[in-house]
């Protein structure tokens, strides 16, 4: 099964218009015809089933077939992660993230952090791969990256989580967090959150937790941090 993005889909629409690119992509890589079926979502949790009707290189069309809405998640998690030096280190996290499971995402800039430039329509574009690689219906949200002070001021809702180095007291993740839960979980910079960062985080609530024994990367930090939430939430 190969999966479909279109936005703008929804279940009262009875044909489905590709782009030229996708259109190329159907016919000519695919070698897709008429008649032939095609699985599209909207990233919203709804499924469709489609059949080809015109296949057009440069505007291949289908017929809604069905229209089914995947069930979500029993939990919701949020994950803050600061951008790593090595971009490719933050995209390869966005794309196991976005296949083992996570509902949004935001980076977030710290005292010690060495990258301060995203490329957030990259980013977007690595999500939505790897939404469609994992036969999701729902797609992550990628939210515009802020400043440390600036999102610890904002109000949260949920389990709020910040993961850090230094020797004080935490709590294991798996002791936290519980299944059928709302979560957010801070991931620090290579240089890991100043003193006054956790402070800030401490002051608003945050709980300071440990991903286990040893010290990992930013990027396996926040893999660490997805898998745990979503084995804590396997039935």
């Amino acid at each position: 099964m190969q999966l479909f993005y279109n936005s703008e889909l929804s279940q009262d629409k009875s044909q489905i218009q590709f782009s030229k690119e996708e259109s190329k992509h159907i016919v000519r890589v695919l070698r897709k015809s008429e008649g032939d079926t095609l699985y599209i979502t909207n990233g919203k949790g709804v499924l469709f089933t489609s059949e080809i009707i015109s296949a057009d290189q440069k505007h291949c069309i289908a017929k809604v077939v069905t229209s089914e809405i995947k069930p979500k998640r029993n939990y919701t998690l949020h994950l803050v992660v600061a951008p790593t030096k090595m971009n490719d280190r933050y995209e390869w996290f966005l794309e196991k993230a976005t296949e083992i499971g996570v509902d949004s995402i935001t980076p977030i800039f710290c005292d010690n952090s060495e990258r301060r430039v995203i490329k957030a329509e990259r980013y977007e574009k690595i999500i939505l791969s790897a939404m469609k690689q994992s036969l999701s219906c729902y797609l992550p949200k990628l939210n515009d990256a802020i400043n440390y002070k600036d999102f610890i001021a904002q109000k949260h809702q949920g389990t709020l989580c910040i993961a850090h180095c230094e020797d004080s007291n935490r709590t294991s993740l798996k002791q936290v967090a519980t299944s059928n839960q709302e979560i957010t979980i801070l991931i620090g910079p290579e240089g890991d959150f100043s003193t006054k960062e956790i402070e800030l985080a401490l002051q608003a609530n945050f709980t300071p937790v440990s991903l286990g024994n040893t010290r990992l990367r930013t990027e396996t930090a926040a893999i660490v941090a997805c898998h745990s939430v979503a084995f804590i939430n396997e039935s």
